[in-house]
């Protein structure tokens, strides 16, 4: 969650993110990629252990329950996308007349949805289907399918619903089946410290030895081949540089393999109730929507310290979708300013994170699981 908030303010507010990606390995530098790449980590994290925590709830309840507990909870995280999350993001309240973008809590929320299905398959069965289809779907990639079911499989490609534009930025193709494969894994969290760590060693080691093979042969895997570059750095950062919309199997492998890694080494670790990892890490929905609102909020106030007022000010910046013809020519900041935000965006919410976990400690009510 912590590292997450890095690149959406990078996205409100770094000069570069308006003019290029920063993985467009002509124009960027090696601090822009990596503070796009370090983010890389967060979407299948946040997808895997959705999975990993509905086996854990499991262990509560039975699959119906379990089963209808995804449904609404995939419901509300597809709701909140359209409404309240669209609005802290863009200053957007009708659906008509700009684009709406369909982002990861959308992708969450549809993944769990299917997800209420899929545990009712044997987990052997479940297991095999969702490696399957993580490993074979990039030979969809060549397909140029058209209309909005394929958009929201497998195509980053905007579509129409009754006169509202819409674009996938998540295809749920693999990301479901990433779900599907945390759901299998839970098992793993109800072992024995030790035998865990070992085995989310060997299973982080074996899918991180797997994309530096697969990346160096070059012909699967990614449609984006790495190449050469001028130095031997930005060579480096080609062979990085995956496609995550819709997720690779490179890029799954280059992300959950190391995730894993980490995952064994922290589960050594205990850490206080009130270290910032447990405590951002124990609301993570709550942290989503206030650190949208923060960092919304503080782009606004420093584009109006430099540029002054303005129309743009309410309309989200070029790097989101907004029109660069109403921005000043050199709107944006340096990364180091990025950074100092970030900083200040961690600290500031600490309070209201601890607040609302001891919250959630204290009571179990019914309605505190869907924040």
């Amino acid at each position: 969650m912590i590292v997450m908030a890095i690149d959406h303010i990078r996205d409100f507010i770094h000069a570069g993110a308006m003019r290029f990606s920063p993985t467009d390995l002509t124009q960027t530098t090696a601090a822009i990629f990596f503070t796009r790449f370090i983010t890389y980590y967060c979407a299948p994290v946040f997808v895997l252990t959705a999975g990993i925590g509905a086996f854990l709830r499991l262990q509560r309840c039975d699959k119906g329950a379990l089963s209808r507990f995804l449904v609404s909870r995939g419901l509300w995280l597809v709701i909140l996308e359209l409404t309240i999350l669209r609005f802290v993001v863009f200053f957007q309240v009708s659906l008509r007349g700009s684009l709406v973008f369909l982002m990861v809590i959308w992708a969450l929320g549809l993944c769990m949805i299917l997800l209420a299905a899929l545990v009712h398959l044997p987990t052997r069965v479940l297991a095999v289907v969702s490696l399957v289809v993580i490993a074979t779907h990039n030979l969809l990639g060549p397909i140029q399918g058209a209309g909005w079911l394929w958009a929201v499989l497998h195509r980053q490609a905007p579509f129409s619903v009754a006169g509202v534009s819409f674009l996938v930025a998540y295809p749920i193709v693999p990301w479901v089946a990433v779900m599907s494969v945390g759901y299998c894994l839970g098992a793993l969290f109800l072992w024995q410290p030790q035998r865990r760590q070992r085995v989310l060693l060997q299973i982080g080691g074996a899918l991180t030895i797997a994309f530096v093979v697969l990346r160096a042969i070059n012909r699967y895997g990614d449609p984006a081949p790495w190449s050469p570059q001028p130095s031997a750095l930005f060579t480096v950062l080609s062979f990085l540089n995956t496609t995550k919309y819709p997720p690779s199997l490179a890029f799954l492998l280059m992300t959950l393999g190391p995730a894993l890694m980490l995952t064994a080494w922290l589960d050594r670790v205990h850490l206080p109730a009130d270290h910032p990892l447990i405590v951002f890490g124990r609301v993570p929905f709550f942290f989503y929507v206030t650190h949208f609102a923060l960092v919304h909020l503080v782009a606004i106030a420093l584009a109006f310290v430099r540029y002054g007022a303005g129309r743009y000010l309410l309309l989200p910046p070029p790097s989101m979708g907004g029109p660069r013809e109403l921005f000043p020519a050199d709107y944006g900041f340096s990364l180091w300013v990025v950074y100092a935000v970030w900083i200040f965006v961690i600290v500031a919410l600490y309070p209201a994170c601890r607040w609302f976990a001891r919250l959630r400690q204290r009571r179990h009510d019914w309605w505190l699981s869907y924040l």
